[in-house]
């Protein structure tokens, strides 16, 4: 028998690998966790194995109403299809917050072609969007916001500009989603600038994280921020925004040995055949307007940020 004959071999390859990597049986028990999957959870293989990756909802995805497990599950939209599937998704952090990751998920079979479980690769996405767009604009005054680094407002109108140009041309979908930190003015009065900068620049990082290298985000108020949607058809913007409501809701600062953070209220809207500038904005400030009674709470996640 040769030297990669021996299952233990394969066993201990798939272990090492450097991605996170999970396999599960029919019952969803978690029979395989990799050392990425390790390092990307904070989860270690003795704190997994055997338990179910739905009771510990460790893995979901945009997929609406799954309807195996009753949860957004790539592995089991894998197992139910009998068809490989690729998601953006989100592990469960054992700290408790979100990690976006890009996940691919597939059937396992037995010698007779029998589904026996699922296996899933998951990578996290890294936050290059604004280290793409920065490069672009950094030499340009005033293309960049000073506080948070992300794309400034006169850079957002024409992003915006662009997109609606795009669509109008060739019907590529484009959605944009405002976001505003309610109550920012008393935070900062309550706590001084340099805590209602750290909060905003810990919200930038956190929506260039959530979303595609595609898409744009942008400082557009002093409490508000801009997401340009590239490609995003008007049937996929709520489950966006849901990630996005997601993600935000496990975000918070430590000030001076105590958590705070700030409700945020979201508003969205797709391009429509005649928008203008003005006309799309109109119709997002309505969305958000109405959105405001509806926000949500930014909760404390584990992560410092300096004090000054």
């Amino acid at each position: 028998m040769g030297a990669f004959d021996d299952p233990d071999i394969h066993h201990g390859i798939l272990e090492s690998l450097s991605i996170g990597l999970c396999v599960i049986d029919l019952q969803k028990r978690i029979v395989l966790w990799s050392d990425g999957a390790e390092r990307i959870t904070g989860r270690r293989r003795h704190e997994v194995i055997g338990h179910s990756c739905v009771g510990e909802a460790l893995l979901h995805c945009d997929h609406q109403d799954c309807e195996w497990c009753h949860e957004d599950c790539p592995l089991a939209q894998a197992m139910k299809t009998s068809q490989p599937v690729e998601a953006l998704a989100f592990v469960f952090h054992k700290n408790g917050h979100e990690i976006p990751v890009h996940a691919r998920a597939a059937p396992v079979r037995n010698a007779h072609g029998s589904i026996i479980g699922a296996v899933a690769t998951f990578e996290e996405q890294q936050p290059i969007l604004s280290g793409d767009h920065r490069g672009q604009s950094e030499n340009h005054p005033g293309c960049v916001d000073e506080i948070t680094g992300v794309a400034s407002r006169v850079m957002m109108q024409a992003h915006l500009r662009e997109a609606l140009a795009t669509f109008a041309e060739f019907r590529i979908p484009v959605a944009v989603l405002q976001l505003r930190l309610e109550g920012l003015n008393q935070f900062r009065s309550r706590f001084g600038p340099d805590a209602a900068s750290s909060l905003l620049r810990l919200v930038a990082r956190t929506l260039e994280s959530t979303v595609w290298v595609t898409d744009f985000v942008g400082k557009w108020n002093a409490d508000e921020f801009l997401v340009i949607l590239n490609g995003c058809r008007e049937d996929a913007l709520q489950s966006v925004r849901e990630r996005v409501r997601r993600m935000l809701a496990s975000d918070g600062i430590e000030w001076w040995g105590e958590r705070h953070s700030l409700p945020v209220s979201i508003g969205q809207v797709s391009a429509e055949l005649g928008d203008t500038l003005e006309i799309l904005m109109q119709r997002l400030e309505n969305s958000i307007s109405g959105a405001a009674g509806r926000a949500t709470a930014i909760a404390p996640k584990d992560e410092e940020t300096p004090k000054s």
